[in-house]
């Protein structure tokens, strides 16, 4: 049983290995042709190793001018949802309600629906609104629509273990409601609101089907990818689409880091106490 066991746990491990190295294998083509020197507009066959690529990130205008578009989209829509999805989750989480049942579905929705169904059905509402054009504007609500399902699920899931009675500890040392939630609730449930916003972040800036039915003239950086790949796929498109797979996995271990040390600081001086 013991050698059965051993050799079920080592065919688990192999298993979930090869289905890792098949999700990331796309991830390390990207990085590997940024170094490439294509011959061509096509870089899609290997030719020689360059450095030139990085040295000149930002070379493509066009690439350039949607990624800054794409940015500012997600900052906007990653600010308001993140705080949206946080109330609503503190909400659903402290407070019961007659209704809550329902609104929790409604949270879930935006994650079950197709996101052509969610794209068109955007696009229908803003066409019977005569004073909103399709540009900036519809793509920030449009993004903002399903990073809240994602931020109040994400942020309940870390409330979901909250002690709420700190709270009434607090207020009975005399704090105000307004005192006791940012200096008690609010350091305690910060992680779980990080980690909702850079996944709003990272969903707003990947979106492609929802904001190319509501984009308008307005192009993103998978808007251009996609515009640029029919008739041309340049080596910066794998640098800057490399930048942005650097600084999220610098943010990550940063993140990750801080945790480990914040927990190990607080277990250190429980051990002295």
């Amino acid at each position: 049983m013991r050698k059965r066991s051993k050799i079920a746990r080592w065919a688990l491990n192999i298993y979930a290995g090869m289905g890792m190295f098949y999700l990331f294998v796309p991830i390390l083509f990207i990085v590997a042709f940024s170094f490439n020197k294509p011959r061509g507009n096509y870089n899609i066959v290997w030719q020689s190793f360059t450095f030139d690529n990085w040295l000149s990130p930002f070379s493509e205008r066009s690439l350039t001018a949607a990624l800054w578009v794409s940015l500012r989209i997600g900052a906007v829509s990653t600010i308001v949802s993140t705080i949206l999805g946080s109330l609503i989750a503190i909400a659903l989480s402290r407070y019961k309600f007659r209704g809550s049942e329902g609104i929790n579905l409604f949270l879930v929705l935006p994650l079950t629906t197709p996101e052509i169904v969610l794209g068109s059905s955007l696009a229908t509402l803003f066409l019977g609104q005569n004073f909103i054009n399709f540009g900036f504007v519809t793509i920030v609500i449009a993004h903002i629509m399903f990073q809240v399902s994602f931020v109040a699920l994400t942020v309940r899931a870390r409330i979901r273990g909250f002690d709420w009675t700190l709270e009434q500890a607090a207020q009975d040392l005399g704090a105000s409601p307004w005192r006791t939630f940012w200096r008690v609730t609010f350091p305690l449930i910060l992680p779980g609101i990080l980690a909702a916003g850079l996944l709003a972040f990272a969903l707003s800036i990947d979106d492609f089907i929802i904001t190319f039915f509501n984009a308008g003239s307005t192009v993103t950086f998978p808007l251009q990818i996609y515009g640029a790949a029919r008739v041309r796929i340049p080596p910066q498109i794998n640098v800057l689409a490399s930048m942005i797979l650097f600084a999220s996995v610098a943010i990550l271990l940063v993140g990750t880091i801080s945790g480990a040390r914040r927990q190990a600081s607080m277990l250190g001086s429980r051990n002295t106490k």
